[in-house]
């Protein structure tokens, strides 16, 4: 990351877990975080890392992933602007348990565990968002574990491209995800390989379930992608 740039509480504003606090309090964090902006492609934290910062995404976007000793990557989740990272490291002190990688240019506002931890036992709204925050988080990792445990990669694919039309706020059985996601990166959020992931689009393409329009990935039925990630299509 570059070098610190000035504290700006309005960045502040847009942060979920701060929603609310007046102006002279979101001026007082503002002081106890480090600033700084950070380029696309940029590790901001490392596995085993021992910074215990908590991380506001004021601007740009962020994965979370890990990397297996082969180099085999699995994708967590994306955050973007107005969300956090690190609350885990900043609340017992251990050392991170994932890589954090810029995907867009941004800014960060980072709290030191010692100030984050103040400002949950003085602002219980704040401290009610942590606890359904990490909540969310135990809840979608145990999600994961079952899918991996018991579903096909062709059913996580078609999973993980339902999670992407929902975010898309289409409307009726035809939606269109732009842009088209990368085959690599459906394959580290689904636990598989990318040659894996091109054989089962190439398969629900076939079926009719999937097309390329204009760089953008289009799910033509809907229901149908639904009615296969309960029950595989067959190849």
């Amino acid at each position: 990351m570059s070098a610190p740039v000035q504290a700006c509480s309005l960045g502040l504003r847009s942060i979920e877990l701060l929603r609310g606090l007046p102006v002279p309090r979101l001026d007082g964090i503002s002081r106890q975080c480090v600033w700084r902006h950070f380029e696309a492609g940029r590790t901001l934290i490392a596995r085993e890392q021992g910074d215990r910062d908590l991380h506001l995404i004021v601007a740009g976007a962020v994965r979370v992933t890990s990397y297996s000793p082969g180099g085999r990557e699995t994708s967590f989740r994306d955050l973007c602007a107005g969300t956090s990272f690190g609350e885990l490291s900043a609340l017992d002190g251990r050392p991170r348990s994932a890589d954090v990688i810029a995907l867009k240019p941004g800014l960060l506002a980072s709290m030191p565990s010692a100030a984050f931890r103040a400002l949950l036992q003085q602002e219980w709204a704040v401290n009610e968002r942590v606890l359904l925050r990490l909540t969310d988080l135990a809840r979608s990792l145990i999600d994961r574990v079952v899918d991996l445990s018991t579903l096909s990669v062709q059913q996580r694919v078609c999973l993980e491209l339902l999670r992407l039309a929902r975010a898309s706020d289409a409307a009726g059985n035809e939606v269109r995800i732009e842009p088209a996601p990368k085959h690599a990166d459906l394959a580290n959020l689904v636990s598989s390989y990318r040659e894996q992931v091109t054989r089962e689009l190439s398969a629900l393409t076939r079926a009719g379930v999937l097309a390329r329009q204009d760089g953008a990935l289009v799910v033509r039925d809907l229901d149908r992608l639904k009615q296969i990630a309960s029950r595989p299509l067959a190849h």
